[in-house]
This record gives C-alpha cells, sequence and structure tokens, in this order.
C-alpha cells in the first residue's frame, strides 16, 4: 500500500493559500482516481483506492502544518505501512513558483510540517513532491507569504501545475522515483 499525504492547513482561511498546494494535488488525484476523501479519522481526511495494481490511501492531515506528522503516523501505523512507501506532497519556498522535484529523504529546510513528519516517524527516509513557490525578497515576509493566496498571473497557470504534480505522485507509483524524476523535474511550468 502507498500513502500519499498532500500538507496543507484545514480551513477556509487557508484555501488556496501557497501552503496549501499539497491538499491541492490531493483533491486533484482524488477526483481523478475517484477517491472519496470523507474518511475523517486519524486527525486526517482521508480515502482508498488503487492506481493500477497498487492499493493507494491518499490524506490531507487535518491538524495545522506544524502538527502535520501524528496524523501520518497514526496512518502509517494503522494501515502498518512502510515508510519507503509514503509519498508527501508539499509546498517548497526554495524552488520557483511552478518547478516541480521529486527526491527521496533529505532535510526540512524550515518547512515545519516536514519537520512534524521527521519528528513523528524519527525518519527522513520518505518520498516527496516538491512544488515551487517562490520566496519574497525580504525573508522577514516569509511566515506571512506561504499563508497569502497566490497572484493572479500565478493563479492563471496554478491548475496545470498542480496537474502535473498529482501526475509526478501516479507516475511514482506507476514505474519508480527515477523514472518519474526523469519524466516531471522542471524548473517552472514554462518549460514543462
Amino acid at each position: 500500500m502507498y500513502l500519499i499525504f498532500g500538507l496543507g492547513n484545514p480551513g477556509n482561511r487557508y484555501r488556496r493559500t501557497r501552503h496549501n498546494v499539497g491538499f491541492m494535488v490531493l483533491e486533484t488525484l482524488a477526483a481523478a482516481l475517484e477517491i472519496d476523501l470523507k474518511q475523517k479519522s486519524f486527525n486526517a481526511l482521508w480515502g482508498k483506492g488503487k492506481i493500477a495494481n497498487n492499493i493507494v490511501l491518499l490524506a490531507m492531515p487535518q491538524t495545522y502544518m506544524n502538527l502535520s506528522g501524528n496524523a501520518v503516523r497514526e496512518l502509517l501505523t494503522f494501515f502498518k505501512a512502510d515508510i519507503k512507501c509514503l509519498i508527501v506532497v508539499h509546498d517548497d519556498l526554495d524552488l520557483p513558483f511552478g518547478a516541480i522535484r521529486l527526491k527521496t529523504g533529505g532535510g526540512n529546510a524550515g518547512h515545519k510540517g516536514l519537520e512534524s513528519i521527521v519528528e513523528n516517524l524519527g525518519s527522513a527516509g520518505f518520498m516527496r513532491v516538491r512544488i515551487g513557490i517562490g520566496k519574497p525578497a525580504d525573508k522577514a515576509r516569509i511566515e506571512s507569504y506561504v499563508l497569502e493566496r497566490f497572484e493572479p498571473k500565478e493563479e492563471a497557470v496554478l491548475k496545470q501545475i498542480i496537474q502535473k504534480a498529482a501526475d509526478a505522485a501516479s507516475e511514482i507509483i506507476l514505474s519508480g522515483m527515477q523514472e518519474a524524476m526523469a519524466k516531471y523535474h522542471t524548473k517552472n511550468i514554462s518549460n514543462s
């Protein structure tokens, strides 16, 4: 079983903000796979389905970002799933807007959701789909920046970026990380 977690903050206040691209990808993936994200337990909204012949669980933690690891740990434990089958989809300040990068392991670069997951699991050895949201020139603005909605020019291509990230998460399951990286790594949406 694969578990795909999209990171974000619950509630309408945070909907469609930069920090919630993980939720957007999960919702897109759920719609494409006809998986209802209606189960509410383990501090998450989740649903189960298939990608090809692989059972997959899609989940969106319903705690705030800095407590995301609680839901990830609870679901992994309950379903007796291996950390090597965990894919976390999240925003990344260190990538330009629209860039998509896939990787296994690594640091958290100050991302509170990733930090919480690593703390809860005791390991960073999970797969990631990183979605670039860019960063403000003024580093003092980072906290407010990630909670802002996208600019209209970004919003115009956001659907494409979200779809590409959803496809990348599926491709990891279908073809493995190396093939997915070769196919989906982008600098930004304009060279996809």
